[in-house]
């Protein structure tokens, strides 16, 4: 039995998601409605939800604004948002979920699977890290300041992006290399950082490599491999050859 609250002033919203859960989800539902963050708190005090579906941009308080008012949840939180870049991005930079309206019933389906795997992990509730990570990147007035969330086997560690000079595909796994410090490894795959980072001036040279322009020195007179500036020597496969000359003005 999943408890699920669906938090959105949106009524047309509100029942669109609710009918997506009861129609393509298995699993038996509860499903509740708040159309604001006063509203849901109401709820609460007779429902205690598994997992909230939370609209970002609501009239009055937002959906950050409960995460303020409610530290350490004890329910599961999946953010729902019409395209907003800025939102979107702070959100991923602090491992959480979200889902982007109008909903893919595919990437619901997704969410709904990863809150069930944390329900038998008996982690299903985000890290109150995680949280207080995505209200400062919301203060925040450039995406370039954010700060990155990688959650692992030893805990979360942040990272500003200036200090990530590469990552390297290890498997399923990603090791990432830091100025000054020794490689930490993520269990997020190099995609999933590739996806993120594209637009920050990082580069896939290779399918095993994706590097922080700011740190190349060099560029051999072949472009087969980019060097660093801690030393290191990084390939460029022939594939991503072209991609990298243009990236970097070299044509």
């Amino acid at each position: 039995m999943i408890n699920a609250l669906i938090i959105d002033d949106e009524r047309k919203a509100r029942y669109i998601l609710a009918n997506y859960l009861e129609t393509v989800i298995p699993e038996e539902m509860t499903i509740m409605h708040a159309q604001s963050v006063d509203q849901a708190v109401e709820v609460m005090k007779t429902f205690k939800p598994g997992i909230i579906f939370l609209d970002v941009e609501m009239p009055g308080k937002s959906g950050f604004d409960l995460l303020v008012e409610r530290k350490n949840p004890d329910f599961d939180i999946v953010f729902t948002t019409a395209f907003n870049k800025y939102a979107i991005q702070a959100i991923r930079f602090s491992a959480l979920d979200y889902l982007v309206k109008p909903i893919c019933v595919e990437e619901l389906k997704f969410a709904i699977n990863r809150h069930l795997d944390k329900v038998k992990e008996k982690n299903a509730r985000p890290k109150q890290v995680l949280l207080d990570n995505l209200i400062d990147n919301i203060k925040k007035k450039d995406i370039k300041d954010f700060r990155l969330a990688v959650p692992s086997s030893e805990g979360v560690f942040f990272f500003m992006l200036d200090e990530i000079l590469r990552l390297e595909a290890d498997k399923n796994y990603t090791s990432i290399h830091l100025v000054g410090k020794r490689p930490f490894v993520s269990s997020k795959t190099l995609k999933f950082f590739d996806d993120m980072l594209g637009e920050f001036n990082f580069i896939r040279t290779h399918k095993s490599h994706l590097v922080n322009s700011r740190y190349i020195k060099q560029v051999t007179h072949n472009s087969q491999y980019v060097l660093l500036s801690d030393g290191s020597q990084v390939e460029v496969s022939r594939r991503k050859k072209e991609e990298v000359q243009q990236q970097l003005n070299l044509r």
